[in-house]
């Protein structure tokens, strides 16, 4: 039996709402939410001794709930003669509470008669759409609500707040002698997940409380929580109020579908009146018949975003396939907030992962996590230039290490620079100092790679693109010891950090040029300098290519005719390429091959970094010489106690080697 209306337009008409409460019979119909869903917040607004007028009351048992735990001067009036009928035959009990047969927009009361008018989706039905005609009868109704409420009075409307409703609202209310407040209603959503007849849209409760005039203009909205955040206008109401309607569609499109096996969403959560995001989950799905539990929420600890299991998409798929989870919810907690604890973080989440449950799924939701504590991150430093824009040096406890980080913030997920740190005791105190010998996994291919270079001879050049924190630089400086290193860097604001939180010291082996690393090989190839080996490890500001490293300008054919001018003849060029587009990382590979007679490439697993060697040496790569090379970079660091036995692990290197010409 269909009981919605064929048309939105029928929400409005009297002939609908007769059909309807006759096919419906003594059932009562709740639009949005029962007394149980809407008590917490009608019991801030609605005083028991006040008098209240219940519009559109429909078969709803709203007014008996409450009358029955104690308001009840209530008076409740329909536009159909068939549910006034049925309820004044239900409520016989309730003596004094009143069941009339009276239009809304022509209301037969007294001036200022009332303390409540209380609207349970009445509005939403007077107000299909904002036609002509549609404006006019509303405009009556919100009339009569102005006329027959007290002053101090308010009007409380459950409602779904459709875009030309709220317009509406905000178009009546908004001025000094009224108080408007927006509040969402989870509960009754939830309520109506549950039933699996809800719509996609939130819940709202608003209340206009009438004054004679205010100082100024009061609005306020409530989307999480009891906090209440004051906007100064209009605007702000709308904003908030979409945003929450935008993520309820999202949100309720995943509870009754599945996401494709490639596929994943992600949600940031804020608190009220931030701007930052407090939080982003990822939504991972797999196949029904693949998956052990239907759902978890993971929790990834601080400092541990930018793993590749937690950090990239295929890491978050990887993760899902391992605990086979049928829905896996990745949390991960944003820089630049405070979290107390792992049970304080699971609170929070509770409504958005409840929001988030696939169809089907019953009890309580699992979280998992890599510990019992939500990890440290503790900011060192923040600043910002006119290059790299804003970015921040933080320390972060990753399995019983401390690590300084720097981070640009226009890509959060991505580490620019990392050193390990250790402690070290001096003079009876101890502090924590940058261990030089301590360098990313990539760092340490692309150092097989100046190891091949610096073969046979004590001494040799390199010149490094990038520098970033300077660990790089560092380590080579350390490792490589009869080699004089220039390293280049647009930013001087990074010559900075890496000098003041990084440990970067500046000597005749260790050099920074400040300028366009275009520029710089331009003038050493005019200028004939040669190097033994020339790497590039800079990051790119333009996110659109799916390249991350190095900028593209850098792989043009005039630069690389360049570095192949200032590479002695069996000089290497060292590129850490960052590339998420596979064919772009084909192209990019093809454009090197045109200059270079040799290349190998170094990709491991879990790392989203391939290492690309190149040279136009006699000698072609082979897997020997690699092999060879990375045994001395290792034996080298040794013996400059650098590491205690290897920077890199000769077998992943070695299955991970791939020769391409």
């Amino acid at each position: 039996m269909n009981l919605l209306p064929k048309s939105h337009k029928e929400f409005s008409e009297k002939d609908y709402w007769n059909k309807f409460f006759k096919k419906r019979g003594n059932k009562a119909f709740e639009w949005y939410g029962e007394y149980l869903e809407l008590c917490s917040h009608l019991h801030k607004y609605i005083k028991p001794k006040d008098s209240v007028l219940i519009t559109g009351c429909g078969n709803s048992s709203l007014s008996a709930d409450l009358y029955d735990v104690g308001y009840q001067n209530i008076t409740n009036i329909d536009v159909s003669e068939v549910v006034i009928r049925q309820m004044n035959s239900i409520n016989a009990s309730r003596s004094a509470m009143k069941f009339l047969c009276m239009d809304a927009l022509n209301m037969s009361f007294k001036n200022e008669e009332f303390n409540v008018l209380l609207d349970k989706g009445t509005l939403d039905a007077l107000m299909p759409d904002d036609g002509e005609e549609t404006q006019k009868s509303i405009d009556r109704y919100f009339t009569e609500i102005k006329r027959v409420l007290k002053l101090g009075g308010r009007y409380v409307c459950v409602t779904l707040l459709q875009s030309h409703i709220l317009s509406k609202l905000l178009e009546i209310f908004c001025d000094r002698s009224w108080m408007l407040r927006v509040v969402r209603c989870h509960e009754a959503e939830e309520k109506n997940a549950e039933n699996g007849d809800g719509t996609t849209l939130p819940v709202f409760v608003v209340v206009a409380t009438k004054f004679k005039e205010l100082p100024q203009l009061i609005l306020e909205v409530c989307m999480a929580g009891d906090k209440m955040l004051r906007l100064s206008k209009p605007e702000e109401v709308t904003e908030y109020v979409k945003s929450a309607q935008d993520a309820a569609f999202v949100t309720s499109g995943l509870a009754k579908t599945s996401l494709d096996e490639n596929d994943e969403v992600s949600l940031d959560l804020y608190r009220p009146g931030e701007s930052s995001p407090r939080y982003t989950l990822y939504v991972v799905d797999q196949k029904r018949t693949q998956a052990v539990n239907k759902y978890a929420v993971f929790i990834v600890p601080q400092g541990r975003e930018t793993e590749w299991l937690f950090g990239t998409a295929a890491g978050r798929r990887q993760l899902q396939d391992s605990a086979r989870f049928g829905r896996l919810v990745v949390a991960v907690l944003r820089r630049g907030h405070k979290f107390e604890s792992l049970d304080a973080v699971k609170e929070e989440l509770a409504q958005s992962a409840k929001m988030l449950i696939p169809y089907g799924f019953v009890g309580q939701i699992p979280f998992v996590s890599l510990g019992s504590d939500v990890g440290r991150r503790v900011k060192v430093y923040e600043g910002t230039s006119p290059i790299s824009g804003d970015f921040v040096v933080e320390d972060v406890d990753v399995e019983g290490a401390t690590y300084r980080r720097l981070v640009f913030l226009d890509n959060q997920f991505l580490v620019q620079s990392e050193a390990r740190l250790k402690t070290v005791k001096r003079k009876n105190k101890t502090r924590l100092v940058v261990d030089v010998g301590h360098i990313s996994q990539y760092h340490s291919l692309m150092c097989v790679g100046v190891q091949l270079s610096l073969s046979g001879r004590g001494g040799g050049r390199a010149a490094v693109l990038g520098l970033g924190g300077g660990g790089l630089c560092m380590f080579l400086r350390g490792c490589c010891q009869g080699a004089q290193i220039t390293a280049v860097d647009l930013d001087p604001a990074m010559l900075d950090v890496a000098r003041d939180h990084f440990e970067l010291r500046l000597d005749d082996k260790l050099q920074v040029e400040i300028k366009d690393g275009v520029d710089f090989l331009r003038e050493e190839a005019a200028s004939g300098h040669t190097y033994d080996s020339v790497m590039f490890d800079m990051d790119s500001k333009d996110r659109s290519l799916g390249l991350s490293c190095p900028p593209k300008q850098f792989l043009d054919n005039q630069v690389l005719d360049d570095v192949k001018a200032i590479l002695t003849d069996d000089g290497h060029f060292i590129l850490n390429l960052v590339c998420r587009d596979p064919a772009l990382q084909t192209s990019i590979i093809q454009t090197v091959k045109q200059h270079f007679k040799h290349l190998a490439t170094v990709k491991l697993y879990e790392e989203v970094n391939e290492i690309v060697f190149a040279t136009n040496s006699k000698k072609p790569y082979k897997m020997d010489d690699l092999e060879d090379a990375a045994k001395k970079l290792n034996a080298s660091a040794r013996e400059n106690k650098l590491v205690p036995v290897k920077c890199v692990d000769l077998k992943d290197f070695m299955q991970s080697v791939t020769i391409v010409t």
